[in-house]
C-alpha cells in the first residue's frame, strides 16, 4: 500500500454512501444497502454514529468544508451511474467497471440480472474487495469476475480476454472517480482499448476539471488541492467540460449527456428539500460507442 497511495483512496465515496442510507428514502441521493458492509470496522463505527442527525450533519459540514459542493457530486455521481445503467441494461451483454474500489455495484446488480461484470482495479485493492466480499455475501455472485489491473503498466485488453471477456460484448463501461489520479498515457491508453468496444457499448466516466489541475481554479476546494496536488501529488489529468465531445469523439465515440452541477441540484438535490450545493470542480460524462 505505500508504493500506491492511490489505491487507499478507494473507500471514501463509500463512506459518504453509507452514511446517505441514514437519511430517509425521500431525502436520500444515493440508495446503497450494501455499502455500510462493505467498510472497515473501523469505518463502520465512525459511519454508524451519523445515524443519529446531528452528528451526520457535522460529517457532511465537514465534507463540504474540504470541498464545497463535492458532497453532493460524489453522492449523486453514483445516483446517476446507477440510473444510466438501468436504463441501458436490456441492451447490454457485460458490465465492466474500470477502478471498482470498494463499490457495492456488481453485488446489487447480481441480485437482478446475471450479465457479467468484470470488477478492473490495482492488485492490492482486488484482494481487499475479495476479503470484504467474503466477508460481507460469503461467494461473490457466479456473474462477477474480479481483475488484476495496473492501468499505468498492464494491459487491459488481454486481462480482461483472459477473465472471459469477449471483445463483441456490448459493454456498459465504468469508470467513476479515477481518471484524475492517472498520467495523460494512461488515460489516453485507456481510451485505445475502448475505441474497440463493440458498437452501442456505453461508457460513464468522471473527470477533474483541467484549471484545478493546473491549480488555476481551485473552485473553493484549497484544501483538497493541498492535499491531492501539493501533499500526496494524487492527482494528475483533468479534462475542460467543452472538450468531452471531441475528446471521446477521437476514440469513436458520441457523447450523450454530461451530468454537472446544475444537473445534479435539480434532478436529486433540489426534490429531497436538503439545503446542499454542488460543484463545478467534478463531472461525470456518458457516451455511446458509434
Amino acid at each position: 500500500m505505500a508504493h500506491q497511495p492511490a489505491a487507499q483512496t478507494a473507500i471514501g465515496p463509500m463512506v459518504l454512501a453509507a452514511v446517505e442510507q441514514y437519511e430517509s428514502p425521500q431525502r436520500r441521493f444515493v440508495n446503497d444497502d450494501l455499502a455500510f458492509a462493505f467498510l472497515p470496522a473501523g469505518l463502520r463505527a465512525m459511519v454508524g454514529v451519523t445515524r443519529l442527525g446531528p452528528l451526520r450533519r457535522l460529517m457532511i459540514g465537514a465534507t463540504e468544508r474540504a470541498g464545497p459542493g463535492l458532497y453532493a457530486n460524489l453522492t449523486c455521481r453514483k445516483r446517476f451511474i446507477d440510473e444510466t445503467l438501468d436504463a441501458a441494461l436490456p441492451d447490454i451483454d457485460a458490465v465492466v467497471i474500470l477502478g471498482a474500489g470498494m463499490d457495492t455495484r456488481p453485488y446489487r446488480l447480481a441480485r437482478r440480472s446475471d450479465v457479467p461484470v468484470y470488477e478492473i482495479d490495482l492488485p492490492v485493492n482486488i484482494e481487499r474487495k475479495k476479503a470484504v466480499v467474503r466477508r460481507v455475501l460469503g461467494e461473490p455472485p457466479a456473474s462477477v469476475r474480479l481483475v488484476s489491473v495496473d492501468f499505468e503498466r498492464d494491459d487491459l485488453a488481454a486481462a480482461l480476454a483472459r477473465a472471459g471477456h469477449r471483445p463483441g460484448d456490448r459493454t456498459f463501461f465504468v469508470w467513476e472517480g479515477v481518471t484524475q489520479y492517472l498520467t495523460a498515457d494512461a488515460v489516453r491508453a485507456t481510451f485505445e482499448y475502448l475505441r474497440g468496444a463493440a458498437s452501442s457499448s456505453r461508457l460513464v466516466f468522471t473527470y477533474v476539471q483541467r484549471d484545478f489541475i493546473d491549480g488555476r481554479n481551485l473552485y473553493g476546494a484549497r484544501s483538497t488541492y493541498r492535499r491531492f496536488r501539493e501533499k500526496q501529488q494524487l492527482w494528475r489529468f483533468g479534462l475542460d467540460t467543452d472538450e468531452i465531445a471531441g475528446f471521446v469523439a477521437q476514440y469513436g465515440w458520441r457523447l450523450l449527456e454530461q451530468a454537472g452541477p446544475d444537473y445534479f441540484l435539480s434532478r436529486y438535490v433540489q426534490p429531497t428539500g436538503r439545503k446542499l450545493s454542488a460543484s463545478q470542480l467534478e463531472w461525470t460524462a456518458y457516451a455511446q460507442k458509434i
